[in-house]
């Protein structure tokens, strides 16, 4: 038993290193620079979140990752409900449409997204189509808001299905043999136990919408800019490292923020849950 825990310990130490040198430490620099330049102390922090231009950018940013959660939990929680109805193979079908987006580069749907949804594209010629002539989606919020939805709703489907698979279904059944119809035997039984992989599946979402970069740079305008877009823009063209260190902190300590509640939120979920099952148990 001691020797398989040290070399559990052995095998994680280069696993370890990796994130150490080459995320934990890269992280380190940019606070330490946001603290220390021009000098010692908050004042960058102080005048990020005093100048009106950036918390506008920051609440476009958390609106914008906000609406994709819930679009996503509207598409995704059917996808991934109805995945725990099907056969295996209907199944193995259905994933593979889940995962046929993994298979193509970020860069490529994001091009892709832009021959959609620029004037004379598709999109454009079916909104035509119902009456809205000359609507140009690229370079909008509305745009940016379709692609990051189409990039992040695999995450969201994967994340549920795994938390919907658990769920035992014969609940279902005997909440029916009791009285309940189906669909008050689906909100009381079913759809608080799938409540934690809901806010699982949703910060996971939120916390992967906060940063994107490519698509609202390729697909949205500088009007439309999210805080990815400003902390490149300090980098590259203002030469600003200690305001872009800021602006990631900010950033840093809102996803910590959100993983906190996220935490507190799903632990009572779960016991109670556990309470739930355990006492269906005892009767």
């Amino acid at each position: 038993m001691r020797q398989s825990r040290l070399f559990s310990g052995i095998a994680v130490v280069p696993a370890l290193a990796v994130i150490a040198i080459f995320f934990l430490l890269p992280i380190g620099v940019i606070i330490y620079r946001s603290f220390t330049e021009p000098e010692p102390g908050l004042g960058q922090y102080a005048q990020a979140l005093a100048d009106p231009t950036t918390l506008r950018v920051l609440g476009r940013t958390f609106a914008t990752a906000g609406i994709a959660v819930v679009v996503c939990l509207a598409l995704g929680y059917p996808f991934a409900y109805l995945l725990t109805l099907v056969g295996p193979t209907a199944r193995i079908l259905l994933m593979v449409l889940v995962l046929v987006p993994f298979w193509t580069s970020l860069m490529a749907r994001t091009f892709a997204w832009i021959s959609l949804l620029q004037r004379g594209g598709p999109v454009s010629a079916v909104l035509a189509f119902f009456g809205a002539e000359d609507v140009t989606l690229r370079g909008t919020a509305t745009g940016v808001l379709l692609a990051i939805v189409q990039i992040l709703l695999p995450y969201m489907i994967l994340t549920l299905y795994t938390a919907l698979a658990s769920i035992d279904r014969r609940q279902l059944a005997a909440a029916q043999s009791l009285g309940a119809d189906r669909y008050r035997a689906f909100l009381q039984v079913y759809l608080p136990q799938s409540l934690p992989g809901v806010f699982a599946s949703s910060a996971l979402v939120f916390i992967l919408a906060l940063g994107f970069y490519i698509t609202p740079q390729l697909i949205g305008s500088p009007k439309e800019a999210m805080i990815a877009q400003v902390i490149g823009l300090r980098v590259e063209k203002i030469v600003d490292f200690a305001g872009a260190g800021a602006l990631s902190g900010i950033l840093l300590l809102a996803t910590l923020g959100l993983f906190s509640v996220v935490i507190l939120a799903v632990a009572p979920l779960r016991r109670g849950i556990g309470q739930m099952v355990a006492g269906g148990d005892r009767r």
